[in-house]
C-alpha cells in the first residue's frame, strides 16, 4: 500500500514532516498540490492533477488529507474506490458551506502578497480556488465510498467539528476521533494523533 499525505490550503508537504517520523511500515509520500503548470489555481485543476499522478499505480491507496486535502481525498475515494483501502479525513467538510468561504476568502482579500509566499501559490490563485470550491458537495455521493473512515477532528476545531460528526453518522463504516485540545491543523499540533490512527492499519 501507498499511504498519501493531502495537505491543506495554507500548508505545503513539509507540514507532514512530524506526522512521518511517528509512523511505521508504509511507503508514503507528501504531493504538492499546488504545482499546476500555468494552469488556473481551481478546485477542478488541482483534482484532475492528483488523478493524473495515480491513475497508473498498481498500489492500493491511503489516503490521508487534512482540509482541502481531506475534500480531495474523499473526493478521490468516490471517483476511484477500487484504488483506495483506506480513508483519514482531518477537519474535513463534505459540503463546503459558502458563508465559511466567503469569509474566509474576505480574510485572504486583506492579507499582503508576502504572506502567500510560503504556500507556492499566489494570493489571487488561493481566492480562486476558494471560490472554485463553493459549490461542492457529496452528500448524495457518500454511498460510493467503499472503505474503512477515519475522521479526525480537533476539539477546538469550531468551524468543522459539526461537519466532521455528521459525515461520521452517514459513513457506517467511519470512526470519529476528537483530538482533546487541538485546533485545525492537527497534522502541526498533535501529529501523534494522526499518527496512532495510522499506525493501527493492517498494512
Amino acid at each position: 500500500m501507498k499511504m498519501v499525505f493531502l495537505h491543506g490550503l495554507g500548508q505545503t508537504p513539509r507540514d507532514w514532516d512530524l506526522v512521518l517520523k511517528e509512523i511505521g511500515c508504509f511507503d508514503s509520500e507528501c504531493p504538492e498540490l499546488f504545482s499546476l503548470n500555468g494552469q488556473h489555481a481551481t478546485y477542478s485543476n488541482i483534482f484532475a492533477q492528483l488523478e493524473e499522478k495515480y491513475a497508473d499505480t498498481n498500489q492500493q491507496l491511503v489516503l490521508c488529507g487534512l482540509s482541502l486535502g481531506a475534500v480531495l481525498a474523499l473526493d478521490y475515494a468516490i471517483r476511484h474506490s477500487e484504488q483506495v483501502s483506506y480513508l483519514i479525513l482531518i477537519g474535513v467538510q463534505y459540503k463546503i458551506p459558502t458563508g465559511l468561504i466567503d469569509f474566509q476568502n474576505l480574510i485572504f482579500r486583506c492579507m499582503p502578497h508576502r504572506a502567500f509566499e510560503a504556500m507556492k501559490i499566489s494570493k489571487e490563485d488561493v481566492i480562486s480556488l476558494s471560490r472554485s470550491m463553493r459549490s461542492l458537495d457529496f452528500s448524495d455521493k457518500l454511498k460510493d465510498v467503499n472503505c474503512p473512515v477515519a475522521i479526525i477532528i480537533g476539539e477546538k476545531d469550531a468551524a468543522n467539528k459539526k461537519a466532521a460528526q455528521s459525515l461520521n453518522r452517514l459513513l457506517p463504516q467511519s470512526q470519529l476521533h476528537i483530538i482533546p485540545n487541538a485546533g485545525h491543523e492537527i497534522n502541526k499540533c498533535a501529529p501523534k494523533a494522526i499518527a496512532d490512527v495510522i499506525n493501527g492499519i493492517n498494512c
